[in-house]
């Protein structure tokens, strides 16, 4: 029956009630990002008809949209950017509490001139204690200490997916009562899987344990994998971590290796990594950097990119087994046959 839906406010409410001791301000600052992932949602699904409106791109329409929907409620005492060098200043005539956002508001935002889906991704950390004026430092904590993490995509239909550290949800916004309801309760991540999202065009700088990895997979039915394997890639954060949760498959942003960008290659790891690591992880998927969990590592700087591998256990357990052979100058070898219990490697 309609009225028996949940929505995402009621969700929030009964899942804290569930797990842990309820907090009214981290279920309002979520309801205040789910109100600016609708008017989001709404302005991209207007994509050019918009253009006479504002001079703006529709990154920094979107970015506006966040900003102004979490800074007046009260529960924030900091929030950062995709677009902004330095931490964003609430405004003086606003209350601060106790967390800390950071978020992309449009990630993938050059998908729209193509019609393809884009979405938004944001992490909730807390903030030190007493703070009102939160240095940039304060920003720079390992992804384990997130209170909760998510994702919106913008596409056929307007979805969040959510993470309060008890597992991951999906809801759909049912734009006949302007709400989002739950339609993916418990997402999981399958273990093993034949889909490979990666973007090809720079194969040439990749490492060597993700292009054997690739090579292998691609060998299909006649190579040491035994299988075929579906190679693809969107170039959306959300929309592969979405396929990723609802289909499996294994997601890569490897290292670039070109001189260029051996500094900044990846993905950016205090509004992108985090947030999905969190997110893949309780789904019970794995989230590597191929020398170490995503979660654990503490950022240096704003802008730090690092290279991923997210998806399904099986497939992130071998690329980090690659990993390891290729820094002790060891060739890769694979000797059993598709999803064994065990992998065999020797040295060439």
């Amino acid at each position: 029956m309609p009225h028996r839906r949940t929505t995402f406010s009621k969700f929030i409410i009964e899942e804290q009630r569930r797990t842990t001791t309820p907090d009214r301000e981290l279920t309002a600052l979520l309801n205040d990002i789910q109100t600016a992932c609708k008017f989001i949602a709404s302005a991209t699904s207007r994509g050019k008809l918009l253009e006479p409106v504002t001079p703006r791109s529709m990154a920094e329409v979107a970015d506006e949209i966040m900003l102004r929907e979490s800074e007046w409620g009260g529960q924030l005492c900091g929030v950062l950017s995709s677009l902004g060098a330095e931490p964003y200043p609430i405004p003086q005539i606003y209350p601060r509490g106790p967390y800390l956002l950071a978020f992309d508001a449009l990630e993938g935002a050059s998908n729209l001139d193509i019609g393809q889906t884009v979405g938004s991704v944001f992490s909730i950390l807390r903030a030190p204690e007493g703070a009102t004026e939160p240095q940039a430092s304060d920003f720079l904590q390992p992804g384990t200490r997130q209170v909760a993490a998510g994702f919106a995509l913008y596409g056929p239909a307007s979805t969040i997916v959510i993470t309060l550290g008890a597992g991951v949800h999906g809801f759909t916004l049912d734009r006949e009562i302007g709400a989002y309801t739950l339609t993916d309760p418990e997402m999981r991540i399958a273990e093993a899987t034949r889909q490979v999202a990666i973007d090809s065009s720079n194969r040439r700088f990749w490492e060597p344990p993700v292009a054997h990895y690739v090579d292998e997979c691609m060998q299909g039915a006649a190579g040491p994998r035994g299988a075929d394997f579906h190679l693809r890639w969107a170039d959306s954060l959300v929309a592969e971590t979405y396929r990723l949760l609802v289909r499996g498959g294994v997601f890569i942003v490897p290292l670039d290796t070109s001189d260029s960008a051996r500094e900044g290659s990846g993905l950016h790891l205090l509004y992108e990594a985090n947030p999905i690591a969190m997110i893949v992880e309780q789904a019970q998927g794995s989230a590597s950097t191929g020398r170490g969990r995503v979660l654990e590592r503490t950022p240096r700087d704003f802008g730090e990119r690092v290279p991923v591998i997210f998806g399904a256990r099986a497939e992130v357990a071998r690329l980090v087994g690659y990993h390891e052979l290729s820094d002790r100058g060891e060739t890769f070898t694979f000797e059993t046959p598709l999803f064994s219990a065990r992998s065999l490697f020797r040295a060439g």
